[in-house]
């Protein structure tokens, strides 16, 4: 999978072109956690019905199944940690570093490399409620994942077991990918991603992209039945355009630069050479205007490359 070879490039391309003036990115790994956290694992005791929780600390919870009970709640109680928290972010992130548009493959890496520097502050936005994009599967619903050699360190850093092939990799199934860098990405203070939120348009000031208009995904997907819903907004110094191949939602972020005249074509991809295609995704990973950088299958899109197939 060419498109996570895609983001170390993209992450180098930002420091090379110094967007991040003000921040001191390097790409310097995220700090692991104190050693006084606790990680809990759950374990059966032989001798009892009962279920207990060890810990690293070294303490022991008692969990009886028998005699459980969840802690009392007021549902209003829910509502209000929900909005709040939703709300902060969304004032958090209303004015941030990155955004990058689209959770597939290639954000999601794109996202991950990035953020490791805990100084930039990177906002996801993803239209469909479930993050991943095609990365839930291999090709025409098969579970396995293909991934060449070298992009294979990626899976090693981010500790997924594969199955060793001569030039290439197999991840038992597509989603253990997706899950893993989900659940690492999304664990960081700097990450926040926003689902169901769909990017109605860019921010464009002079000849810069200056972020993206958003709106609700259902909202977007029905103003032809509703009266008028207007936007909200996320300005940003950089905005990553990981929209995916043409589609219903795809390369929404090369086709928006033609129609206002910022670039002159998106010719669509070509016909599929995977060799080719991969190598030219990473290759041609880039700054295409001032402000917003593409990648992933939306290169293709750009610059007329081979398609491939998904994984």
């Amino acid at each position: 999978m060419a498109t996570m070879a895609s983001s170390t490039f993209t992450a180098s391309h930002l420091t090379k072109s110094s967007i991040f003036d003000t921040s001191s990115f390097h790409g310097t790994p995220v700090a692991p956690p104190p050693s006084s956290s606790v990680r809990f694992q759950p374990t059966v005791k032989a001798s009892s019905s009962s279920v207990s929780m060890s810990s690293t600390g070294g303490s022991n919870l008692p969990y009886d199944l028998q005699n459980f009970r969840f802690e009392p709640i007021r549902e209003s109680i829910v509502s209000r940690e929900m909005t709040r928290r939703y709300m902060m972010d969304m004032i958090t992130y209303a004015d941030t570093d990155v955004v990058v548009v689209g959770a597939g493959s290639a954000g999601l890496s794109c996202a991950y490399e990035l953020s490791k520097n805990p100084n930039v502050q990177v906002a996801i936005i993803e239209q469909s409620v479930s993050p991943g994009g095609g990365a839930w599967l291999g090709g025409q619903l098969f579970s396995a994942m293909i991934v060449r050699k070298p992009a294979h360190l990626f899976l090693d850093e981010l500790g997924i077991a594969y199955d060793e092939q001569d030039t290439y990799v197999v991840i038992k199934h597509a989603a253990l990918f997706t899950s893993t860098i989900m659940s690492k990405l999304l664990a960081r203070p700097n990450v926040k991603l926003f689902n169901a939120v769909a990017a109605e348009d860019l921010i464009v000031k002079g000849d810069r992209v200056a972020g993206v208009v958003t709106n609700w995904a259902l909202v977007s997907m029905n103003h032809d039945t509703q009266s008028c819903m207007d936007p909200n907004v996320m300005e940003a110094k950089v905005v990553v355009s990981s929209c995916g191949h043409d589609g219903p939602f795809g390369a929404t972020g090369v086709k928006r630069l033609r129609s206002i005249g910022m670039i002159k074509s998106v010719p669509g991809m070509k016909a599929l050479d995977m060799n080719a295609a991969e190598d030219a995704i990473v290759d041609l990973t880039r700054e295409i205007v001032p402000g917003m950088i593409v990648t992933g299958m939306e290169v293709a899109e750009i610059d007329g490359s081979p398609r491939m197939v998904s994984n």
